[in-house]
């Protein structure tokens, strides 16, 4: 008995002596984290404001509590403590989150503190391609880093974590999706960039204003274009032109059949119907070769912006002088644009105005000394927001932007349910400068099939006034008042899933239907009168995809959308 007993006290005493240990470590690591969290707020700040100096030292201390968590973490009694029950999940998540930010510590980081950012915009005129490609190596290393860090935290189940681990890991993963969007995005504009702003040989490009005021599904309508010219890193404006000199086309291009049976013969037909249907890589497509039949220019992509973008820019750059217009400045560009120029000019001049405007803000990019932080985060926002759009004639080129905002398509494949709200005017009008649109997106019921229930609701507002419009406003007033809006709003179930069914104001409406790349499409005619809100709510089905969060995919508009998106837990907790 007692040399059982002994061996019992024994035991105890081990198990109490490792626990004790491991606790130890434990609270070493997370102070050692929680410091480390810190100075990475502090990092980020100092990068972006330029203080290199700083910046340097903040992340030698960085690396240095990194490196001090991951030790703490990784001896053999914490090796030990992972594989016991009960805590061991929770030991090996906070040893993942110690080796993630060890990992960015001393790979990623590092990197994008060496790589200028002032080298990734124009000076004198003119894009140093050769730097660009000097960096592209150094900045694809830290964004494997992040990606190898993403993946090996995304590998640790949620399921059995206590509360404060939990949370520590879904907040770590949410800042390397963060920072993961800007190190793909900087890898894939250090390969882009020169080649498309001519490396290689001179590139011709079309420049497209999208027009907001007539909406459209990547944005607007398709209205002046100018056609840019690229050579070795300098860019420079070749010609303008209207799409109202583009006429018409009959017989129509040919479109998918899909884009067919949803928008009939117009996307082929007309050049301000092109991007009725929300891929713009097919509007782009179109719009090109529209143009190249009536003017003999053959281009080697489309490049779309809208006034949102130039007011942006504006506010980096400063204000810039239009040919025959008034001065633009971030304030005023939005409003110059899409109100008071159809207060002041006629169709055709108005046209005219919007592709000068497009130019010569690109133009003064190209030529004036910008602050490139400054000038990076507004073109992070306008990507962001789905503002600028971009397509390759290449198909090499095309294959790297896909997936990206920048590509504007809806994702081929979904790995979270992703619903798009895309517009469309019916007015014949000028009217969406008025309109302002939100949209909740709530995660709902499992279903025994493994889809998911999700309910979307859009609301949509006008501000527009009663009266005192001009006609190249109110337009050919299709909804029967020149100041009610109508919109065409289509909804695209995720990949795989289904409409079950759609309500304005609280009644059951009609919906016009399709298909369109695997997703099913619902399409609402919302009328809006002055000061008038309307209220569109449609129940979807995902396909078999139990996740717990969705994502919305939304055309742009003048004032930005209001979102908001419910999660739930997956369907297998």
């Amino acid at each position: 008995m007692r040399r059982v007993l002994l061996t019992g006290l024994v035991v105890v005493s081990v198990v109490l002596a490792a626990g004790g240990w491991v606790a130890f470590r434990g609270w070493q690591a997370r102070s050692h984290l929680v410091n480390a969290a810190g100075l990475a707020k502090d990092l980020s700040v100092q990068v972006l404001e330029g203080d290199m100096a700083r910046a340097q030292r903040t992340l030698s201390a960085l690396q240095e509590q990194a490196t001090a968590a991951r030790g703490a973490t990784g001896d053999p009694v914490w090796w030990l403590g992972q594989r016991t029950p009960y805590a061991g999940d929770d030991l090996t998540a906070v040893r993942q989150i110690s080796v993630a930010v060890d990992d960015l510590a001393r790979l990623a980081f590092p990197t994008l503190l060496r790589v200028d950012l002032a080298s990734l915009v124009p000076k004198q005129g003119r894009l140093d391609v050769t730097r660009l490609r000097t960096v592209s190596a150094e900045v694809a290393r830290a964004d494997q880093a992040v990606r190898r860090s993403s993946e090996q935290l995304r590998a640790v189940p949620l399921g059995g974590l206590v509360a404060q681990v939990r949370d520590a890991v879904t907040a770590l993963r949410a800042e390397l999706d963060q920072l993961g969007d800007l190190t793909s995005a900087a890898d894939r504009g250090a390969r882009l960039l020169p080649p498309l702003l001519g490396a290689d040989g001179p590139r011709t490009y079309l420049l497209v204003s999208q027009n907001p005021a007539e909406l459209r599904a990547t944005g607007g309508m398709l209205g002046a274009y100018a056609v840019l010219r690229a050579d070795d890193g300098r860019i420079r404006l070749a010609g303008q032109g209207n799409a109202t000199d583009l006429l018409y086309f009959d017989p129509p291009l040919k479109v998918a059949p899909e884009v067919r049976r949803l928008w009939s013969d117009l996307p082929g037909m007309y050049p301000a119907d092109v991007n009725l249907d929300p891929d713009f890589p097919t509007a782009a497509a179109l719009y090109r070769e529209m143009v190249r039949r009536r003017t003999g220019t053959t281009v080697d992509g489309v490049l779309a912006v809208d006034p949102v973008v130039l007011s942006y820019l504006l506010g980096v750059i400063g204000p810039v002088a239009v040919p025959d217009g008034p001065e633009l400045s971030g304030s005023t560009a939005v409003r110059t644009l899409l109100s008071d120029s159809y207060r002041d000019l006629d169709v055709k001049a108005q046209d005219t105005f919007f592709a000068r405007a497009a130019a010569r803000v690109f133009e003064a990019l190209f030529t004036k000394t910008v602050d490139a932080r400054a000038l990076l985060t507004v073109m992070r926002r306008s990507i962001q927001e789905r503002r600028i759009l971009f397509w390759s004639v290449r198909s090499e080129e095309q294959r790297v932007l896909a997936g990206t905002r920048l590509a504007g398509q809806l994702p081929e494949k979904d790995t979270v349910p992703t619903v798009g709200v895309f517009l469309n005017d019916g007015s014949g009008a000028k009217l969406g400068y008025y309109l302002r649109f939100s949209a909740t997106l709530t995660v709902g019921a499992c279903q025994p099939d493994g889809r998911r229930e999700l309910r979307l609701r859009v609301t949509v507002h006008s501000t527009a006034p009663r009266s005192g419009l001009t006609e190249s406003v109110t337009g050919l007033a299709l909804s029967g008042d020149k100041y009610t809006a109508r919109t065409f709003v289509s909804v695209h179930t995720p990949s795989g899933g289904a409409v079950l069914t759609g309500r304005l104001d609280g009644r059951d409406t009609a919906m016009g239907g399709g298909t369109d790349r695997r997703r099913q499409v619902a399409v609402a005619n919302v009328e809006v009168g002055p000061g008038q809100t309307r209220t569109l709510d449609v129940t979807l089905l995902t396909g078999q995809n139990g996740a717990g969060t969705a994502d919305l995919v939304l055309t742009p508009t003048v004032t930005p959308w209001t979102t908001q998106i419910v999660t739930a837990p997956r369907c297998e907790q």
